[in-house]
């Protein structure tokens, strides 16, 4: 028997996709490609602190950090991201849980992607096209998850699911993360200085405050209810391990482009790709144990 599902819902998920395609190619192309301005320059911030910002292309008023870090984001959205959600897309015209799965959560890493630079990068002739993206995005990447056959799902949880792996990963990762950013966050207030020096010129740190009140708490959400067998458990942690894998590629090529830049990138340059490869491993697992027949 057929998954028909999704039926409902696969040409409006294909359109928005090809939207989002067509509107990520020109933001990261510009991102990538943009080089007006005269370079680097020093800004005090509305605090009295010294900001270099990068002073070129369209990412030319935001911190030269940051911007190396988006232009990193920037290549691996536009020759990895998007040509797989390309591929994801033609998968999907056949039925199957891992196909869908894998789509959502290319889906899902756009969604976050452009959410991340409507709101936290400098305002810039993109901005219309963040919105666009970070709307187009979330509605793909709902549509996309509510296709999936929860009742298809369970079936595969009979099958060689790495529940615990993904499960104890997912804690282990969200445990790790959290005190990063609270070990950025926390001792300013207990100092009495309130700013961490990574606000730099920007109003707050969205990065941070982003992580710790959804993505994170939704990683942990998913990996409890994975390491208790329940069914929204196996959706959500399997969705979420394909989003986490290609967005600790998309933090590996920020780290690089950091360290071409000239900044330090130790620990993070073995922390990120150490992760990376969990998430990766947790992913190839889920997927091979979802490809199955569709149970009649």
């Amino acid at each position: 028997m057929k998954d028909s599902s999704a039926a409902p819902y696969r040409g409006t998920i294909l359109l928005l996709s090809c939207i989002i395609i067509a509107l990520a190619i020109i933001t990261t192309a510009t991102g990538i490609f943009s080089r007006t301005g005269n370079g680097p320059y020093t800004y005090t911030s509305i605090r009295g602190e010294e900001i270099t910002l990068y002073g070129k292309g369209i990412y030319r008023h935001m911190s030269e950090e940051v911007a190396v870090q988006g232009i990193g984001q920037d290549y691996i959205t536009l020759f990895v991201v998007l040509p797989f959600l390309a591929l994801s897309l033609y998968r999907t015209r056949k039925p199957g849980p891992s196909r869908q799965v894998i789509l959502t959560g290319i889906l899902f890493y756009l969604f976050v992607q452009y959410l991340f630079y409507m709101i936290m990068a400098m305002y810039s002739a993109l901005f219309l096209l963040y919105v666009m993206l970070t709307g187009t995005t979330f509605f793909a990447f709902l549509l996309s998850f509510l296709s999936i056959d929860q009742r298809t799902l369970a079936h595969m949880v009979e099958k060689r699911y790495p529940r615990r792996f993904i499960g104890i990963f997912l804690l282990a990762n969200t445990a790790a993360i959290s005190l990063l950013w609270l070990s950025i966050l926390v001792p300013p207030l207990l100092d009495g200085s309130i700013y961490p020096k990574e606000v730099e010129h920007y109003t707050t740190l969205i990065v941070q405050g982003m992580d710790l009140a959804l993505l994170l708490p939704l990683a942990a959400v998913s990996a409890v209810a994975v390491l208790r067998k329940k069914t929204i458990g196996y959706l959500s942690a399997s969705v979420y391990v394909v989003f986490l894998s290609l967005q600790m590629l998309a933090l590996a090529a920020k780290i690089i482009a950091m360290g071409l830049s000239g900044y330090s990138i130790i620990p993070v340059i073995f922390i990120i790709p150490t992760i990376l490869i969990f998430a990766v491993t947790g992913a190839v697992r889920m997927v091979r144990a979802l490809k199955t027949d569709i149970p009649t």
